[in-house]
């Protein structure tokens, strides 16, 4: 049998315990495998594949393991709920001022009060909502 099948068979069984594992260095080593079983088909000698083998292999391991670790130790920021209400914009329905009053945030009609007690907001002016207290949104 020519070197490079036994390359590819290295290909597959390095690929079976990547797939078991989910150990993505069997993978990058298979990768390998193939780098060196192209090399024996161009008719590259043994030394040679092995060096492809070898290069590839740690290349990848060097290269893509350090982004595959930074991007799965980081989680995505999903911001949900009343928390993603922060920063919007509104629109006010009924003057805002200190005694309350209410707008239009993402569909919804809120209660709403000024950050500032001193400020008040007229209907149909646009206004930021900076938190949510409880069931009222604190605008500026």
């Amino acid at each position: 049998m020519d070197a490079w099948v036994w390359w590819l068979i290295g290909a597959v069984a390095l690929g079976i315990p990547l797939v078991m594992t989910a150990m993505p260095e069997f993978g990058m080593l298979a990768v390998g495998a193939v780098a060196a079983a192209v090399t024996a088909g161009l008719g590259g000698g043994v030394a040679l594949q092995a060096v492809v083998f070898a290069v590839v292999s740690v290349a990848l391991i060097a290269v893509v393991r350090p982004i595959a670790a930074r991007h799965r130790s980081q989680r995505p920021e999903l911001v949900s709920g009343v928390e993603a209400l922060k920063g919007r914009s509104a629109v006010v329905m009924e003057r805002v001022d200190a005694s309350g009053g209410r707008i239009k945030l993402a569909g919804e009609i809120w209660s709403a009060r000024p950050l500032d007690t001193e400020q008040s907001f007229e209907a149909g002016q646009e206004v930021d909502v900076v938190e949510i207290d409880g069931a009222t949104a604190v605008v500026i």
